[in-house]
């Protein structure tokens, strides 16, 4: 995908360098954009080097190629980020005074600003009065976040963080995958369970055993599901975003924690989805204090690990034993790894005939994929189709975890309807 970023000239253009990485990681091809006060916070060479792109503010340069126009021409993808409160104004008057200025107004692709002030500016009249033009001519404008900005102020006008940033960006481009986020209510009555986050094994009173998940695909199923109606249970291990206000909240540290909480609730729910990251180890002993170090050895104490409990096989069984609302959806998730003897499908398909699982939600995580980042891609494999020569599941094309949470729900709605048929 093509983006242009531009970069206000705002103290937080340094959390565009930021944004500017998520981008080029996960493989789009980024121009940056800045105005001349943008540089005075971030230089040039900052921009070109996360970019591969060289970096201009002006129409004036590489004339020939006619930048001002192609930029925005070619652009998939305009997000501006700090916009400030000028460049906001520059903007809703239609000003090409600058590079930015001609890329605002020659892109034809969803074009995202987020801006970033003190509260007085964002609040003014005039602020108010450009934003409400930009977004009634089709531009996506953020509300800022509330917190810390410049100095020892506070109150809203600081710019989200760019991982908030990219995921409503991913949000205006992503492929559809079934849907728009569902306005439908066709959980109404229902009661979810969802699981997110990952686990933490203790060792001693300061150590733990941890794993990569940071509880955003997990979150995004739970918000989606109050979205359509549902009651949901939100069973929280180890997250690193905010948790839904408009769901019931279990938090819980360990996997026998998690366990607990889960089976307790399992049986009072009609879909419980298992799409926390839960340990398949915990420490054999547990020490009472801090594990210390011997001065003057090189040795380390050697942990003894023993197998955690297998939630979602364990929440199985208990359907299986009418412990259970008839016609109970469970959904599991994989997080796989080819090898030269199977591929991420293969083992997927193993572990769903392991579990016993309605659906199984398979990640590809080789190479670090998925853990910790917004945007993600997904196969949805069905247990009453896994048997079939030419089942392949659904491919739910890379989106954001937003976007994923909606393609798993249809799939549950549909798996809801046939079973009550």
């Amino acid at each position: 995908m093509n983006v242009v970023l531009g970069v206000g000239g705002g103290i937080a253009a340094y959390k565009a360098a930021l944004l500017l990485r998520l981008f080029t990681e996960a493989g789009h091809d980024v121009h940056v954009v800045p105005t001349d006060s943008a540089l005075r916070f971030v230089g040039a060479p900052t921009w070109e080097a996360l970019s591969g792109h060289p970096v201009s503010t002006t129409v004036w340069d590489d004339v020939p190629r006619v930048p001002h126009v192609l930029l925005g021409k070619h652009a998939d993808l305009v997000v501006v980020a700090p916009a400030t409160a000028d460049l906001l104004a520059r903007a809703a008057a239609g000003l090409a005074s600058d590079l930015l200025g001609n890329v605002l107004l020659t892109a034809t692709c969803p074009v995202l600003l987020a801006p970033a002030m003190h509260t007085e500016m964002w609040q003014n009249l005039a602020t108010v009065a450009n934003v409400a033009t930009l977004r009634a001519r089709g531009l996506h404008v953020l509300d800022p976040a509330s917190g810390r900005l410049t100095g020892t102020d506070t109150g809203p006008g600081r710019l989200p963080e760019p991982e908030e940033i990219y995921a409503a960006a991913l949000d205006l481009v992503a492929p559809v995958v079934a849907s728009e986020p569902s306005t439908a209510q066709d959980l109404a009555g229902r009661r979810v369970l969802v699981t997110a986050g990952g686990t933490r094994e203790p060792l001693d009173p300061v150590r733990y055993l941890g794993n990569r998940s940071s509880g955003r695909q997990g979150v995004a199923l739970a918000e989606a599901a109050a979205a359509r109606g549902a009651r949901v249970t939100l069973v929280a291990g180890a997250v690193e975003v905010p948790l839904p206000e408009s769901v019931t909240v279990v938090r819980v540290e360990s996997a026998l924690q998690m366990r607990d909480a889960v089976l307790a609730a399992a049986p009072e729910h009609d879909v419980v989805v298992m799409a926390a990251a839960v340990a398949d180890f915990r420490p054999a002993a547990v020490a009472d204090h801090k594990i210390k170090k011997t001065e003057g050895s090189d040795e380390a104490p050697v942990v003894r690990l023993v197998r955690n409990p297998d939630i979602l096989v364990e929440v199985v069984e208990n359907r299986g034993a009418g412990r259970a609302p008839a016609g109970q959806v469970v959904v599991g998730f994989a997080a796989e790894t080819g090898d030269a003897d199977s591929s991420v499908l293969d083992h997927a398909r193993a572990k769903l005939a392991r579990k016993g699982c309605d659906l199984l939600v398979v990640n590809d995580v080789s190479a670090g994929k998925v853990f910790g980042r917004d945007d993600t891609e997904v196969v949805l494999l069905r247990a009453d189709r896994a048997d079939r020569a030419d089942s392949v599941g659904v491919a739910v094309p890379a989106g954001s975890k937003t976007k994923v949470a909606e393609a798993i729900w249809d799939e549950v709605v549909a798996l809801i309807h046939e079973l009550s048929t």
